[in-house]
Order: C-alpha cells, then sequence, then structure tokens
C-alpha cells in the first residue's frame, strides 16, 4: 500500500479526557500518529502528546478534527483566601482543556 509522502509533522498536547476522541477522529483521516503520555500546565494535570504525519492538504483537516474532539472546559480549584482567619479554600473557576498544536515542514521522512 502507497501512502503519499509527509509534509507536515503536527504536535498536539490533549488533555487526557479527550485523548481517545482525539485519536479516533485522526485515524479516519489515516494519517500516523504517535501517542505519548505526559504531564504538564499549571495544574499539573496528565495529557497526552500527539504526533500526526501529514501528507499535503491535510493540515486544516486534521485541524478540524482536533477542535471538534479537543473541547476546552471550567474546572474549580481549590485556593485557601489570603489573610481569612479559617484557611477555608475559595473554588476559583480555571478553563482548561483543547489542545496545544504546533506544525512544522518536514524536509525529510523515511521509514527504515
Amino acid at each position: 500500500m502507497d501512502h503519499p509522502p509527509i509534509r507536515y509533522l503536527m504536535t498536539a498536547i490533549v488533555q487526557e479526557q479527550d485523548v481517545d476522541v482525539a485519536e479516533r477522529a485522526l485515524a479516519l483521516l489515516e494519517v500516523p500518529v504517535i501517542h505519548l503520555a505526559s504531564t504538564g500546565g499549571f495544574l499539573g494535570r496528565r495529557n497526552a502528546t500527539l504526533f500526526i504525519g501529514l501528507p499535503e492538504g491535510l493540515e486544516e483537516k486534521a485541524l478540524a478534527a482536533l477542535r471538534k474532539s479537543c473541547r476546552q472546559r471550567v474546572e474549580y480549584l481549590a485556593i485557601p483566601m489570603e489573610g481569612a482567619p479559617l484557611p477555608l479554600p475559595t473554588p476559583v473557576p480555571v478553563t482548561v482543556g483543547g489542545a496545544t498544536v504546533f506544525a512544522v515542514p518536514v524536509e525529510r521522512y523515511e521509514e527504515i
């Protein structure tokens, strides 16, 4: 089976809750995806780094698949109030999720 040459490497950092849906959406494009477990962000949450090999012309379709499958959500983080007589945590809304995506052109690609 002959595949078109990979021309872009897209790197997407995706929240753990969205990774399965994102991988299924990218599988419909029939592009190679490598999944690496990762942790990051100021909340230290688990996420996944996806390396996606794209032939020419599929960049926008891959971005659309990620936009559709990786949603932002509001979570509440308990932060103690400064100066309060009792250290009662106050829930603060924080927007998490979505995907952070980088795309770089590929000069050379080989499978050996």
